[in-house]
């Protein structure tokens, strides 16, 4: 084997070896295998990890590596059948109604689920590997490693200094936030979870936008809440309908997206934005702000309207915001932001549920905040994503020009596509995943009954124009397939 082989190709020659070898017997010392295959020390303590994971060798540190005994033979199941009963026993909520207890995860496993190869993803919810500030991140983690204490514990409600920064970025240096209204939190998944527990009683009900996020509706009815909708138009939610809504319900909190809203695209007016604030206050309600998309704005995007938090005078915006969206997946720091007693419920219900986030990743997080890294990778987002959007509308523009035409959002990542009155949402993307694209269906973004079929496509999760535009042309061939073209 020449000294160039890489090391998946030893690998493979020591999956075939090892077969010669009894379970437990060892194999050849690693100065051996360097002298036989003519390769590097490095390259053959990570072919022998990669036998490892599969299972076939075993490593003993200072012994070397050994065959692998056969795992033992899989015990049969006995009957589980009984956990269907355990499962379905419903508990009642205070007005006596029974409570339900599935959790509906398909609309979120939609949109975090990995396409196949081949298959161009219009479904995900992250940004693509070349828009994530991945040497940056790497970078910020290894700084923080080393900082002084990183590996203790840290303060319950987070970094202080963290917790600053997330303050300052919700409402202003000179706004009503500080440090101490800041709670870290392990993304904004997390956040809404908390969030809903603490201001909403098993059975209550909870008025959200009408279509939104399927990860709230899910949270939402996993704690046993009942999500009533609320029309969202070009302008955001609709405050006429959301004060008829908190009248006719009770309901104690609404959950709304006023910016670049999830998955219209809307951003809420200025008039609006006051009359939201004005209705809650009038119903004696919490208004839970999911400021998701902030760092997400498009090139183009101009001024951005302030949070909602930070026209707050009475403590009536519970705010939740995250640096998942804008850096990677696993970057899981997001912030609770709340006045009054609120926030000491807030924080019990962190606490008992998660206890704290991890400080290395609070360090890491703070380590990229404050780089100058950090302002060059928010403008290369937000022009990457205009780039996207842009060419993802022209695409939809020519190969569907019998559709309505979406809405043109200056911030976000995807665009919400109007299927034509009838269309069979599971057939469609079905027929789009064998034509090589993976679309979201739109039934899951609506709590009740939707008024039309629709698909949400993403367009951060790819690598550019050349990907969106054949993206689009499968999309085609799969509506021309079930009949809507």
């Amino acid at each position: 084997m020449k000294k160039s082989s890489s090391v998946l190709d030893l690998a493979s020659s020591l999956r075939r070896e090892i077969e010669r070898y009894s379970p437990g017997e060892k194999l050849p010392p690693s100065r051996k295998l360097v002298e036989r295959y003519g390769v590097s020390p490095v390259t053959v303590s990570r072919a022998v990890a990669v036998l490892a994971a599969e299972g076939l060798v075993v490593t003993r540190p200072g012994a070397g590596a050994f065959r692998a005994r056969p795992a033992r033979t899989a015990r049969r199941d006995g009957d589980t059948s009984w956990q269907e009963v355990a499962l379905s026993a419903e508990s009642a909520a205070a007005s006596g109604e029974p409570l339900p207890r599935a959790v509906d995860d398909a609309g979120v496993l939609a949109t975090l689920a990995a396409p196949p190869p081949g298959v161009t993803g219009f479904n995900g919810g992250y940004l693509h590997s070349s828009l994530r500030p991945e040497r940056a991140l790497a970078a910020a983690l290894a700084r923080a490693a080393r900082r002084p204490g990183a590996w203790g514990r840290p303060p319950i409600e987070g970094d202080e200094q963290l917790r600053g920064w997330f303050a300052r970025e919700i409402a202003g240096p000179d706004g009503p936030l500080d440090a101490s209204h800041v709670l870290i939190t392990a993304g904004g998944q997390s956040a809404l979870t908390t969030a809903l527990r603490a201001l909403a009683p098993p059975g209550a009900p909870v008025l959200v936008e009408s279509p939104t996020y399927p990860g709230l509706l899910a949270v939402a009815r996993a704690s046993g809440l009942r999500p009533v909708p609320v029309p969202v138009d070009a302008d955001g939610v609709r405050t006429g309908l959301l004060e008829d809504a908190f009248r006719a319900t009770g309901a104690r909190v609404l959950v709304c997206q006023p910016l670049f809203q999830n998955p219209t695209g809307a951003v809420l007016s200025a008039e609006r934005r006051a009359e939201v604030l004005r209705i809650a206050r009038a119903a004696g309600a919490f208004v839970v702000e999911d400021d998701f998309a902030r760092h997400l704005a498009h090139a183009d995007a101009g001024a951005l309207p302030p949070p909602l938090a930070a026209d707050d005078e009475h403590g009536t915006v519970v705010h939740i915001c995250s640096l998942t969206k804008a850096t990677s997946p696993s970057m899981r720091v997001g912030a609770l932001a709340a006045r009054g007693p609120v926030l000491r419920r807030l924080r019990a219900i962190q606490v008992v549920d998660s206890f704290f986030v991890p400080r290395p990743l609070q360090e890491a997080a703070l380590e990229l905040v404050g780089s100058p890294a950090w302002g060059r990778h928010l403008r290369a987002v937000a022009a990457g994503l205009a780039e996207r959007r842009t060419a993802m509308a022209s695409a939809l523009l020519t190969e569907l020009p019998g559709l309505p035409p979406p809405a043109f959002p200056t911030g976000g990542y995807h665009l919400w596509l109007r299927l034509p009155d009838g269309a069979d949402e599971t057939a469609v993307t079905a027929a789009a995943l064998r034509a090589g694209v993976a679309v979201a269906p739109g039934r899951a973004y609506f709590p009740a009954e939707p008024p039309a079929p629709h698909l949400r496509l993403s367009f951060a999760d790819t690598a550019g124009t050349p990907e969106i535009t054949d993206g689009v042309r499968r999309l085609r061939t799969a509506l021309a397939e079930t009949g809507l073209l």
